[in-house]
């Protein structure tokens, strides 16, 4: 855009005019005003270009740019603020052009290219997956030869210009006064800090709410839409930052004992597993200032296994998904990652994989839009054979606003009934999902008395009703299974703490609406454990687990269910023996011992906890130099194309 603007006499005149008007604006205040004036329109034809590229077209582009509600001129302040800075660190007028321009025009052309194969926006952390890149430039160059031909001399072209164009802008464009460059930074850098400071999506900010910068971390598409292709970048940049742990390498890996992972067997008979996840599942009677008439939860505490330690609260759904699927952790992935959106983009091993290897079914259900958390490709990558969501459920009986959990139990039952193998079940619930509020039911039968204003009396008792309602629907499931022939095993455990608002700085059960993230083992527990139930037909419910991490969950499914295998009941029980609890910011050994900070000790980190990450970074970013040794049935589904 800049090179065209400077390709004739007409603009150099312009930029030399710029520092003093050919006489008539010598004024230092008239100077600066027109040079942010400048500023201000590279910046905007830069955003609409980018917007432009980005979607593919003009679609939404001058919504985006003109409407209140959307934060495009956001994103033109802050290229207008960065542009001036950088001309002031460089001390030539406009030369930052030469830079930003291509940093934010260059990543949209890549996006859209990337959308018209893979439907996804360009994420930093795509850098992570260059081998995948380069696998997937052979089929561009044969799908649209013309257009691979056109981009590489675009490359080429653009990268020459840049070069001509930058000494002729380090020649010709005026010098900034010393004066002006200070004034400039002093402005410039506490504003860039400020935008700065706002990129943190996981931390809720007043201004960040004023600009109508929204981060839409569970739904990627619609957070680059609304937000539009920059901004949307810079949230997800932090997560594309995942360093190889120190020592990390091929002899690291091979290092890895192997005492006892080369076997793999199961049971003589193959029970079918149902695996349910439930949105906001917590136990409300632990609110001690409280009392709840009766229990909302029978069948789940006298079934009670332990208990699930949420790296979460109140949302983030995901991330708990994840641990329990794949026997992964997200505590060494960075903070406020999401796998599902950042990281999965190829095929990951997971229980689906192991049980299609033991010759199972192996389907996911979630009465909810398969493109929220990306799930209709990440199923993909785990291996599930098949994920039904809301667009392919038969319509469900709704609670409120979501499918109830009931609905959800029936047609897991309805499936299992037509299965002629034995099949391996995921689903995750959605009634229990804030908000609550008052009068989602017509009735509430759980008689709340404490201390409590109506407001939150109001929100509690919609909780509490959602939980007798999944607590009931656990147990319809479970009087099904029980007339069943063929072992059943169901696994249920709560996402994370429901985000109850004043109701738990109104009992005293925390200190604040959220959950902390540093404290003692016994204030962590207290603020992330929701109930775990283990249960089978056959032998019942599988007591004492504990308090575990979801990443801890396959062992002890696989291990009930009777089967042996490198990964998920080899080296997960090698940690689990030693750790109940891996979190990112502690770890809690079995003695509920705590580890804090360990991150930040890399030379104290203990063997088993660092043969662990090495793993998982082998697995998901590395050459999964292990795949074969620890995965089997992975590798051996990969193998067959499967």
């Amino acid at each position: 855009m800049i090179a065209l603007v400077m390709r004739s006499a007409a603009a150099a005149r312009f930029a030399s005019l710029s520092t003093d008007f050919g006489g008539s604006a010598r004024s230092p205040a008239l100077r600066t005003a027109l040079s942010v004036a400048f500023c201000a329109l590279l910046a905007l034809l830069a955003t609409a270009t980018v917007e432009i590229i980005a979607r593919d077209g003009l679609a939404d582009v001058r919504e985006f740019l003109t409407s209140p509600v959307r934060p495009g001129m956001t994103t033109v302040v802050m290229l207008t603020v960065l542009m001036l800075s950088l001309d002031a660190v460089l001390g030539r007028r406009f030369i930052s052009a030469l830079i930003v321009l291509p940093l934010v025009i260059v990543p949209a052309i890549v996006s859209n290219q990337k959308q018209h194969y893979l439907s996804d926006p360009l994420y930093p952390s795509d850098v992570l997956f260059g081998r995948q890149i380069m696998e997937l430039l052979p089929v561009m160059v044969r799908d649209r030869p013309w257009t691979a031909v056109a981009m590489l001399v675009g490359i080429v072209l653009s990268a020459t210009a840049i070069v001509i164009f930058w000494r002729f802008a380090w020649r010709n464009f005026p010098k900034l006064p010393r004066a002006s460059r200070v004034r400039r930074l002093c402005v410039g850098l506490p504003v860039i800090a400020a935008f700065g400071s706002l990129m943190d999506y996981s931390q809720y900010s007043f201004i960040r709410d004023r600009l109508q910068v929204v981060p839409m971390m569970w739904d990627q598409k619609e957070n680059y839409r609304s937000n539009g292709f920059i901004l949307a970048f810079i949230f997800n940049i932090p997560m594309a930052d995942v360093a190889a742990p120190v020592g990390f390498g091929t002899e690291a890996l091979d290092a890895i004992p192997g005492r006892n992972y080369g076997y793999l067997n199961g049971p003589r008979e193959k029970p079918d597993v149902i695996m349910l996840m439930s949105e906001s599942f917590w136990d409300p009677t632990r609110l001690k200032t409280l009392s709840l008439s009766p229990d909302p939860m029978p069948t789940i505490r006298a079934e009670q296994s332990g208990y699930v330690f949420s790296p979460e609260f109140g949302g983030m759904t995901a991330n708990v998904e994840f641990e329990a699927l794949t026997g992964f952790s997200n505590a060494f992935l960075p903070y406020g990652s999401i796998p599902y959106q950042q990281y999965i983009r190829r095929d990951v091993p997971s229980l689906a994989t192991f049980f299609r290897g033991e010759g199972y079914a192996a389907r996911s259900l979630h009465p909810f839009s398969g493109w929220f958390w990306n799930r209709n490709e990440v199923y993909k990558d785990f291996g599930f054979e098949q994920f039904r969501s809301e667009e392919t459920l038969p319509p469900m009986e709704k609670r409120g606003i979501f499918a109830s959990d009931e609905s959800l139990m029936k047609e897991i039952m309805n499936e299992a009934d037509g299965m002629d193998r034995p099949f391996f079940f995921f689903g995750v619930t959605l009634q229990g999902h804030g908000p609550y509020e008052p009068n989602r039911y017509a009735h509430n039968t759980i008689d709340i008395k404490g201390n409590l204003n109506d407001a939150d009396r109001a929100t509690l008792g919609t909780y509490t009703q959602g939980v007798k309602e999944a607590d009931d629907s656990l147990k319809m499931l479970m009087d099904w299974a029980e007339k069943r022939d063929r072992e059943t095993i169901i696994v249920l455990w709560g996402d994370h703490l429901p985000p109850l608002g004043n109701v738990y700085m109104a009992t005293g059960y925390m200190p604040d609406q959220v959950a902390t993230r540093k404290a003692s083992v016994s204030v962590m527990k207290q603020e992330h454990e929701t109930p775990l139930v283990i249960w089978s037909n056959k032998k019942g419910s599988k007591k004492d687990v504990g308090t575990i991490s979801p990443s801890l969950l396959p062992y002890h499914l696989l291990k009930f269910a009777g089967f042996e295998h490198p990964y998920y009941t080899g080296f997960l029980g090698r940690v689990q023996k030693k750790y109940s609890v891996i979190d990112r910011y502690q770890l809690i050994a079995r003695d509920n011992a705590a580890s804090p900070d360990w991150v930040l000790k890399p030379k104290n980190l203990d063997p088993l906890v660092r043969d662990y990450r090495y793993l998982q970074h082998d697995i998901m970013f590395g050459k999964a130099q292990t795949l074969e040794r620890f995965f089997p049935q992975h590798a051996w589904l990969y193998a067959q194309g499967a």
